[in-house]
């Protein structure tokens, strides 16, 4: 390496360029062999640094969000799940409800998509540069539990809640939540009515709502006022994805399945 590119080396260091760093001589020869103009060869290489900051950028956002696992529309079923239509979900896919601060439910009984929505959404803003946190509702109670019980909830808020443009809150309603828990789930809701956006899976219609929040029907009335009313409601029904298979193979009695289904009707 002659003087002059270790010195270009020191410079692209300094000023936080390393793809430019790596790939300057590289882009260099191209545009020599091209006879390429020198702003051409300017763009070519500030273009493979914003590419790779966007890349990089990308990948925090997706490691920050704590998805389980990687979803998108592109995998969904639409032929499995009924009660869904592709151009409602094609229409979300623009993730301009987070732009709005509108919030998404997702209602069905367990398995029949709503965690991979759920996660192809977020997925989605991610890849457009939007802050996202994905966690259960389980998972969520345990944090608020556990700065309620260290004095320490506003900054929990501040931290967890508040600084994500779109929340993701899975299966609600599968476990009862005691009265404390339905009050900080209430503040969770409250603090980002017309803020930010939430996404929110539940195995349960909303008349069953107030099982899981403590039996206390005005505090599900105030959640419910808040969370519905920028919204869009998805009702998915159909046989669980997970036992469809077993079903076929008889691993898993049909009654099962029905049952599951007419828990939810009711």
């Amino acid at each position: 390496m002659n003087l002059q590119h270790q010195r270009i080396e020191e410079l692209c260091h300094s000023l936080n360029l390393m793809q430019i760093a790596e790939n300057y001589l590289d882009i260099a020869q191209s545009s020599s062999k091209e006879d390429s103009s020198y702003t051409d060869f300017l763009e070519s290489i500030l273009k493979t640094e914003l590419l790779a900051r966007q890349h990089r950028s990308k990948s925090i956002l997706t490691k920050m969000a704590g998805f389980p696992a990687i979803k998108t529309l592109d995998d969904f079923d639409y032929d499995f799940a009924t009660g869904i239509k592709h151009k409602v979900l094609e229409g979300l896919r623009s993730l301009s409800f987070v732009e709005r601060q509108e919030n998404i439910i997702l209602l069905g009984p367990s398995g029949v998509g709503k965690t991979h929505i759920a996660i192809a959404l977020g997925y989605a803003a991610t890849q457009c540069g939007i802050k996202t946190k994905f966690t259960t509702a389980a998972d969520l109670m345990l944090i608020l539990n556990a700065g309620l019980n260290q004095g320490n909830l506003d900054s929990i808020f501040k931290r967890v809640i508040l600084p994500y443009k779109l929340l993701i809150i899975d299966e609600f309603g599968y476990l009862p939540l005691k009265p404390e828990q339905a009050n900080l789930l209430f503040q969770v809701i409250a603090k980002r009515y017309e803020k930010g956006s939430i996404i929110l899976t539940s195995n349960l219609p909303f008349g069953q709502w107030h099982n899981s929040l403590a039996q206390d029907s005005a505090l599900t009335a105030a959640i419910l006022d808040r969370l519905l009313h920028h919204s869009t409601i998805l009702n998915i029904k159909g046989d669980s994805f997970r036992l469809k298979d077993k079903k076929k193979t008889g691993l898993v009695p049909i009654e099962i399945i029905n049952k599951q289904e007419d828990n939810f009707m009711t």
